[in-house]
């Protein structure tokens, strides 16, 4: 396949088009590029630990125009998924107040009395506590609620390694009440499909570019989309030979795509 059929840019964020709070070289070229050659992109993350506003404001502060429109996010199709299952659920979210917000915009009751539960939401929390943990193992171990995690990612990546993520956790959990969640975000399809609807275009019109095989380029595929690996991020070669899931296209980097973009 030629990168110069894609007409939509599916972009995983940390790893792939910054790290941490450091915007990579060739970010906002790429970026002005795609828009400028008539394709479109949008941005695309499980990780579900800051709001779509928080999102806009961390991209405005390294110098990247965005709005809430060019935002898929596991929190954004996390709620999708409970309003088609559970429209009517009051949740236990172990997650950020910004997670936590986003849901009760999204309509739903959030509550921390155990007793009115419905259902169990469990996401990247860096607000994380033990009385969290424990109210979580708790619900899972005293009754049979839906169980619902954001994204599988095990680790976040920082500027100076990794930090525990929602897979992580949602581990620790397993461990204590062999309870494992179903889950939302990449490598299942519905952050993908929900960006084609949006914007209007076929799987093989659509390029999902990220740093990791097993939730980025594993959701491309589940989506019939094509899945670009780029190697600024978490997987390395070694990881890239030993996976059962091939990607596409293998990059160095993002700004790899920019000279496709002129054909």
């Amino acid at each position: 396949m030629k990168l110069s059929d894609i007409r939509l840019y599916l972009f995983d964020m940390d790893g792939t088009l910054y790290l941490g709070d450091r915007l990579y070289d060739f970010t906002a070229e790429l970026l002005r590029a795609i828009r400028e050659s008539g394709r479109d992109y949008l941005f695309i993350t499980n990780n579900s630990s800051r709001s779509v506003q928080d999102y806009v404001r961390k991209l405005a502060r390294l110098g990247i125009a965005a709005t809430t429109d060019d935002f898929v996010t596991s929190s954004q199709a996390t709620a999708y998924y409970l309003k088609q299952q559970y429209p009517d659920a009051t949740l236990y979210v172990c997650g950020t107040q910004s997670l936590k917000e986003e849901l009760q915009r999204e309509g739903f009751t959030i509550t921390d009395e155990l007793d009115k539960v419905d259902c169990v939401v469990m996401g990247f929390d860096t607000e994380l506590t033990f009385r969290k943990l424990e109210d979580v193992c708790r619900l899972l171990s005293a009754r049979d609620l839906p169980y619902i995690a954001t994204n599988p990612d095990v680790v976040c990546p920082t500027e100076f390694g990794s930090v525990p993520d929602c897979g992580s956790v949602c581990r620790m959990i397993e461990n204590a009440t062999g309870k494992t969640p179903f889950v939302i975000g990449k490598p299942a399809p519905l952050m993908i499909q929900l960006a084609m609807e949006k914007m209007g275009v076929t799987p093989r019109q659509t390029a999902v570019v990220g740093d990791r095989i097993y939730t980025d380029i594993k959701s491309g595929l589940n989506a019939g989309a094509v899945g670009v690996l780029v190697m600024s991020g978490e997987t390395t070669e070694e990881i890239l030979h030993n996976s059962p899931d091939k990607p596409d296209v293998v990059l160095a980097h993002a700004g790899e795509i920019i000279p496709h973009l002129h054909n």
